[in-house]
């Protein structure tokens, strides 16, 4: 089924499980956030987002209330560029309205589709959620061995990092966004404490919601690590650095053990794809206290350094 297959991904993690498969000659289209592997930035985008550019995290946060609140779309798909590509699977996601496009909003351009594509909707919210959804993608494209053999090895990473956990578990915060506070939510609280952690203010498999700073400092965590969603590492250190943060936040045991990392939010803890096992290793690198040297580059930086 896969040879001659066109494969339109409205997902940057769907658009890595394509690659890691070795799909990647199928993908006809991506977003316009697909940017892993490389290769995958050569392909036509078939959805892009109307929100501007430039924004602060706080202009964002505000612009996509705003557009939720207003009924309206932060995604849309080139209906043009979808027509000339036919494609004969799109695969999209229904677990969070700001991260791809809405399924109202895909059911309306794929019906002026002919012949319609099928259409796989992944709704990952746990890491087992994610290597389920690796699997999904195997089958849909004829490539289930491999998916088979891919997560197989996703686990094995992932069972030698929990054989290695320390005894005590410091208590971790992970910040999914810093104007206002959001904790990481879904499968992030479940890498935390694969990699030997205590996550605090979140639970596994639950949505991200914004954290009143009263209770970061009743929390007092002792490791903070610091993931907006969409942003790579500079960006994330850029950011950490320009926020505004009370006066009590130097107090904070995190900060003050000089235990405060910013990690590639973006391509190890947002997208769930394969590449959140190497998430889970770096959390176990941040709480071991060494090996970060040994990460993949742009993945980590110590913030107090």
């Amino acid at each position: 089924m896969l040879w001659g297959m066109r494969i339109c991904s409205f997902l940057p993690s769907a658009t890595e499980i394509l690659y890691a498969l070795g799909a990647g000659q199928c993908v006809a289209g991506v977003t316009f956030e697909c940017d892993f592997p490389a290769h995958a930035r050569t392909k036509p985008v078939v959805v892009r987002t109307t929100l501007a550019s430039g924004l602060t995290p706080q202009e964002i946060e505000d612009a996509v209330r705003a557009q939720v609140a207003a009924g309206g779309t932060l995604y849309v798909a080139d209906q043009q560029m979808l027509e000339q590509l036919q494609p004969d699977l799109v695969i999209t996601q229904d677990l969070c309205r700001v991260c791809a496009i809405g399924a109202d909003d895909l059911a309306q351009v794929l019906a002026h589709l002919r012949p319609p594509p099928q259409v796989l909707s992944l709704e990952p919210h746990l890491l087992e959620d994610v290597l389920r959804s690796i699997t999904l993608v195997g089958e849909a494209i004829g490539r289930a061995p491999e998916a088979q053999f891919l997560v197989d090895s996703l686990r094995e990473r992932v069972e030698r990092v929990k054989a290695a956990r320390p005894l005590r578990r410091p208590r971790v915060l992970c910040l999914e966004w810093l104007a206002p506070l959001y904790q990481g939510g879904h499968w992030v609280p479940e890498m935390v404490h694969i990699a030997g952690g205590e996550p605090v203010l979140a639970m596994a498999g639950e949505k991200s919601v914004p954290l009143p700073w009263d209770q970061v400092r009743e929390a007092d965590p002792e490791v903070l690590v610091v993931m907006p969603c969409g942003f790579h590492l500079d960006e994330t250190v850029a950011q950490y650095r320009a926020a505004t943060f009370p006066g009590w936040w130097q107090q904070m045991a995190a900060v003050r053990a000089g235990q405060v990392y910013a990690v590639d939010g973006t391509a190890y803890f947002s997208r769930p794809g394969p590449r959140l096992v190497d998430g889970i290793e770096i959390l176990q690198a941040i709480l071991a206290g060494h090996g970060l040297d040994d990460l993949p580059a742009g993945s980590v930086l110590r913030l107090n350094d």
